[in-house]
């Protein structure tokens, strides 16, 4: 991990850029097209989207707006979005994820995730996640939200392994058996809310490990799941924090300070639960 270019492998060799831009709640307009152009701008190469955000468009704006100005290829970024669970079928999720190619207007995607597992739906969305990437329209499939549960059940009836589960992950909540899991079944996990919506920012420990090396406790948090071994996708609109939160290559945090964090686990979720979220 040397800068936001540094990649790991999944376990079909596609490469995924370890560090992101997630847009969360970023609602379309200017705000959302000028934050994926400073993403592009300033090194980011990982866009993270899903249909339920409304923001596909300005993305997608964004994108090829940033293409424009940096005269870097598509094939230089890696673009992610997720199906909804208002239509899990078969032909639904299909359907979805055609429209979400349109709205970005791309030819492909470098990552599609069922979004949540819901109930039992998602065995027909990943069959559909299958076809897809098996017609080349994919180029790695995963899932988001899923508990060890819900991949021990996919495992049944699915023919290509989920290479990507996207969840909730930050220092209260530290996911050690869904870690330990994914790491046994070769499944890359990666951290959304890794700043926990920005209730660690004044956490004493965090703050006291961020001046010892001169950072702020977000870049510290996010070196952290780095350093777990955890791909991460901060959400920022503001250019300056986008800049910062990529800043994360030039220090390593001792294996005490890991040891600090890991301990601050209090497995407590800011988002839903995944076994009980309402839909």
């Amino acid at each position: 991990m040397e800068n936001l270019q540094s990649k790991l492998t999944l376990q079909n060799d596609v490469e995924l850029p370890w560090l992101g831009l997630g847009v969360f709640k970023v609602e379309e307009g200017p705000e959302l097209v000028q934050a994926v152009k400073a993403a592009i701008k300033n090194g980011y190469r990982l866009i993270d989207t899903a249909a339920i955000y409304g923001n596909e468009a300005g993305v997608g704006q964004g994108i090829q707006e940033g293409l424009q100005e940096t005269a870097i290829s598509r094939e230089e970024l890696f673009i992610t979005s997720k199906v909804w669970n208002d239509g899990l079928s078969y032909d639904e999720t299909i359907s979805a994820f055609h429209e979400s190619l349109e709205k970005l207007g791309l030819d492909y995607l470098d990552l599609y995730l069922i979004h949540w597992p819901g109930v039992d739906q998602y065995k027909e969305a990943w069959r559909a996640l299958e076809d897809l990437y098996k017609q080349g329209l994919i180029r790695a499939i995963g899932v988001s939200n899923f508990q060890v549960h819900h991949l021990e059940d996919l495992a049944k009836v699915s023919e290509v392994k989920p290479m990507i589960n996207q969840v909730e992950h930050h220092p209260k909540l530290t996911q050690g058996e869904l870690r330990r899991y994914s790491k046994e079944n070769a499944i890359q996990l990666q951290a959304w809310s890794p700043l926990m919506q920005g209730q660690l920012l004044d956490h004493p420990l965090l703050q006291e490990i961020a001046v010892k090396h001169g950072k702020s406790v977000a870049q510290v948090i996010i070196r952290w799941d780095l350093q777990s071994g955890i791909a991460t996708i901060p959400k920022s609109t503001k250019e300056r924090r986008i800049i910062a939160n990529g800043d994360v290559f030039d220090f390593k945090l001792s294996g005490k300070d890991m040891e600090s964090i890991n301990a601050l686990n209090e497995n407590l979720r800011v988002g839903p639960d995944p076994d009980t979220f309402n839909f």
